[in-house]
């Protein structure tokens, strides 16, 4: 059984050093989100999002939103067809290990009304990312957005507009920054605190070896499914799948969801290996009406299905 999954990315220069990673404190929880502006029109594969994006004012290109990914990334096909300048070789942690990538220079993405500047992206095979490319933290960071999985739209809106009061069947949660990515802690699986990272370019939740071990002690999980998760490098992870009986969100409850644990590299870049810890993929995130991140704010909103 093979599962596609978009790595959590991480382009480094050779020489760079490992970043010191700060101590995480309690998440709260906040009612104040709002997200207003430009609701894109998006395709759906499975669960994950897709949406129209020009480059360098051309396209619409079809990209997916990836809030896991700390670099955006295009397609070398759609590279080449754009003559995109080369860039830097770079270090490219994926989901299954890293890799030295070429990249391009990029000199706009326009999400929406939204246009983003000066980006070097790597450049990756199509038949890997499963998209023409995907839109990554680096172009997300000032944002804020909303996934629609009901209406099927995306909302981009630059975060430096005022927030409206929100309704009450939302909960939104206060998360911390790490290489880019939203880390809720208000979070557990059963009675075990996690930290859980927003991963909207997965179509699986992940579960890390540390989690694993607590969720089931000594013993195996109950009747684990291998499965085969490809890296948008092309590389392979073996994982287990196993049903985790409950996952609370602030203050939801999600009952019976299927993991895949494995000793994933992302975990590792977070700092996350050693502690309970789950990627939240889209399997997950679309049993909300809408996900909104505010990644300046840092903050995440569940809108709950009526």
């Amino acid at each position: 059984m093979s599962i596609a999954m978009l790595a959590a990315l991480a382009a480094l220069s050779t020489n760079a050093a490992p970043p010191i990673l700060p101590t995480i404190p309690p998440a709260t929880i906040d009612e104040t989100l709002e997200i207003t502006g430009d609701a894109v029109a998006a395709e759906q594969s499975k669960t994950r999002m897709f949406i129209p994006v020009e480059v360098n004012g051309k396209g619409p290109y079809r990209f997916l939103v990836d809030s896991g990914a700390d670099r955006s990334v295009i397609g070398s096909g759609l590279a080449a067809q754009l003559a995109l300048p080369a860039g830097n070789i770079v270090k490219l942690q994926g989901m299954a290990g890293a890799s030295r990538v070429g990249t391009v220079r990029i000199e706009t993405i326009k999400l929406g009304q939204s246009v983003i500047d000066n980006i070097a992206a790597p450049a990756l095979p199509e038949r890997y990312l499963g998209a023409q490319g995907l839109v990554g933290i680096d172009a997300l960071a000032d944002q804020r957005l909303m996934l629609d999985f009901d209406k099927k739209t995306i909302t981009v809106q630059d975060s430096r507009r005022p927030e409206l009061v929100s309704g009450g069947d939302e909960i939104v949660v206060t998360a911390r920054r790490r290489n880019g990515q939203l880390i809720l802690t208000a979070a557990r699986v059963g009675n075990i605190p996690i930290y859980a990272v927003i991963d909207t370019g997965s179509e699986i939740t992940m579960g890390n070896l540390a989690l694993e071990a607590r969720v089931f002690g000594t013993r195996r999980p109950p009747v684990p499914v291998p499965v085969i998760l490809t890296s948008v490098t092309g590389q392979t992870l073996t994982a287990n799948l196993a049903t985790v009986a409950n996952i609370h969100l602030g203050g939801i409850d999600l009952a019976n969801v299927r993991v895949a644990f494995a000793d994933a590299p992302p975990f590792r870049l977070f700092g996350l290996e050693h502690q309970p810890a789950l990627l939240l993929g889209t399997d997950v995130l679309e049993a909300f009406r809408r996900v909104a991140l505010d990644f300046r704010a840092r903050r995440v909103r569940f809108t709950l299905r009526r």
